[in-house]
């Protein structure tokens, strides 16, 4: 048991030292494709609004992107589908009865520098969708499309177990 407890404490702890080596050394693709959704402002509506655009983005982008093999293919999908992008939008803020102007966009578009779980992602111009909702003063979100950094999760698949070399040894030991 106690042999157990110890292999078991040197594990989590190997495991927490190497996710965090890890997510310092990320780095987003040159050729990646980003997503952003900045609301009108921070009000509370406005976030909530901001999250239901971001719940219907990330469903229909991985529908849409799931295929895709190169940024190549997925700049063609999201342009040949831009139309129905931003019909998708107007739906949710119709839905939501939310009465201000949006705008979706494709192309070079302008991120501010951010530090998310202690990676740093520089500020510049980057291929993105780009949905402003209102005057777009408000947080923002953003994620990478392709490759799909963050539509892993729209995935509808209950399927997927997710593994990690600490849960296999879990439960092999226990």
């Amino acid at each position: 048991m106690k042999k157990t407890i110890i292999l078991l404490l040197f594990i989590f702890g190997f495991y927490f030292i190497i996710s965090d080596v890890m997510a310092k050394n990320i780095e987003i693709p040159e050729d990646a494709i980003r997503i952003r959704v900045v609301p009108n402002s921070n009000s509370d509506y406005d976030q909530k609004v901001k999250g239901k655009v971001r719940d219907e983005l990330q469903t229909s982008m991985y529908n849409l992107l799931k295929d895709t093999k190169s940024s190549g293919d997925a700049r063609k999908v999201i342009l040949e589908n831009l139309d129905s992008i931003k019909n998708n939008v107007g739906q949710v803020l119709e839905r939501e009865k939310y009465n201000k102007n949006y705008d979706v966009n494709f192309g070079m578009n302008y991120f501010p520098e951010k530090e998310y779980k202690g990676v740093k992602y520089e500020e510049g111009y980057y291929e993105s969708l780009l949905v402003t909702l209102g005057e777009g003063k408000g947080d923002n979100w953003w994620c990478v499309l392709f490759p799909p950094l963050c539509l892993i999760e729209a995935e509808e698949s209950t399927d997927v177990e997710y593994k990690s070399i600490v849960k296999e040894l879990l439960d092999k030991y226990l």
